[in-house]
């Protein structure tokens, strides 16, 4: 190497290990704090749902609350009610800091929507605290508006990662979840000591109020045959589709209900009544809250054929019409119970088509058929995570564009079957 080349190495390894020494403490702090209110957030939800079921009156009540929380949002939260769109938002166009009322605002909102019975998820939940809890050292540390995109960055997988208990998954999550076809990789080191700083926060406290983690377990893998290749293949496909499903059925009702109920407080009013009638009428409260029995059900034996679609159903009506939470465990409950259906046509393991669908219909719905993966490694072990990967890519394939996070941008890939359609027409 001349010297010419060996100055023009060295600088650049001086600031790697700078850049690396700086965020090296910043990425603790966000994921000490994303850990915390991770655990709260996990805590409370598991009371909510222990109230809940001990007294079911009280989603009778869904209605009302529903109406408080509009108001809330609609008198004192405004400019925090997009959620984890305004998040992605602020990471690809930088503007201002968060409002730190944007955690205590959503942790109440969700805690409410469990509470009396809306059917919604924590992953939401835990983006927005992580990334606004972490926004607000952007001030006191003098970010520019790249450094505070790293910071929001290391939020969102800390915020995923501690609440799933999935760090390497929770790593890319941030990287991935912001443009479709794209990872970007310029916040790659903090985004992955955030995940596992995080991780590690939640689990020790969670170990004081003696709680943890779900455990998920596929017990029987087949070999990788190319005949069980090509089934996971069709299953992603079909993982796919219904990603697809609820995403636009989701985004519909939202439209619709802007549409035509234009005071917004009265859209989750509505939305409540809605599903505090369906549950009664149903006698069950099977596809409410988040709805993990019914996941661990699903692993272990044939379920309600018709599970999946009532999940979709009532969670898109949920966060349709404004109720607070995620999409993302109820996406693990669609996509394990719809495993569960395809066990009926597809000569695999039960407990593997659930674990497959569990990851598949998330990675098609997000946009994120890295992490997904990831996941199903990190939940469920290599061997079994070899035919989720491959269906999470085939459910990513089958998707379409449109996710639940509309404020996605698009990468520069381009899916398998809209290229497909774009060489028929040439």
């Amino acid at each position: 190497m001349s010297q010419d080349q060996t100055t023009q190495v060295k600088p650049s390894q001086f600031a790697l290990a700078w850049e690396l020494f700086r965020w090296t403490p910043v990425a603790i702090a966000v994921g000490l704090m994303a850990g915390a209110a991770s655990a709260l957030l996990l805590w409370s939800l598991n009371v909510a749902t222990a109230i809940r079921e001990a007294h079911r009156w009280m989603i009778w009540l869904l209605a009302p609350v529903g109406l408080c929380v509009g108001l809330l949002y609609k008198h004192f939260g405004k400019d925090v009610e997009a959620g984890n769109n305004l998040i992605i938002d602020e990471v690809h166009d930088p503007k201002r800091t968060i409002k730190l009322r944007m955690t205590p605002f959503i942790l109440i909102g969700t805690f409410l929507t469990h509470l009396f019975g809306g059917s919604a998820g924590r992953e939401g939940t835990a983006i927005q605290t992580g990334a606004s809890l972490a926004d607000q050292l952007a001030r006191p540390l003098g970010l520019n508006a790249a450094g505070r995109r790293v910071l929001l960055m290391a939020g969102i997988s800390a915020g995923f990662a501690s609440v799933f208990g999935t760090p390497l998954a929770g790593a890319i999550f941030g990287l991935e979840v912001l443009a479709v076809g794209a990872v970007s990789y310029d916040a790659i080191a903090p985004c992955f000591l955030a995940a596992f700083v995080g991780d590690l926060t939640t689990h020790h406290l969670l170990q004081l109020v003696h709680m943890g983690h779900t455990i998920y377990k596929v017990d029987e893998v087949p070999a990788l045959a190319a005949s069980n290749l090509l089934m996971a293949m069709a299953a992603g496909a079909v993982f796919g589709l219904m990603a697809m499903f609820f995403a636009r059925t989701t985004h519909a009702i939202s439209a619709f209900a802007k549409k035509h109920i234009t005071r917004p407080e009265l859209r989750p009013f509505l939305g409540g009544a809605i599903v505090s009638c369906a549950v009664f009428a149903l006698g069950t409260t099977r596809y409410i809250g988040l709805g993990v029995p019914v996941i661990q059900e699903s692993f272990l034996h044939q379920v309600h054929p018709w599970d999946f679609m009532a999940k979709s159903l009532f969670t898109s009506l949920t966060l349709g019409t404004g109720f607070k939470g995620g999409e993302v465990t109820p996406l693990f409950y669609i996509g394990a119970t719809l495993g569960n259906a395809l066990s009926h046509v597809l000569p695999l393991p039960v407990s593997l088509l659930a674990g497959m669908g569990f990851v598949a219909v998330f990675a098609g719905a997000a946009n994120t058929p890295i992490a997904s993966a990831l996941m199903a490694v990190e939940l469920f072990g290599a061997d079994a995570g070899a035919f989720a990967a491959i269906a999470c890519v085939g459910a990513y394939l089958f998707s379409g564009r449109a996710g639940i996070y509309h404020a996605q941008r698009a990468g520069v890939g381009k899916q398998l079957p809209e290229a497909l359609a774009a060489k028929a027409e040439e």
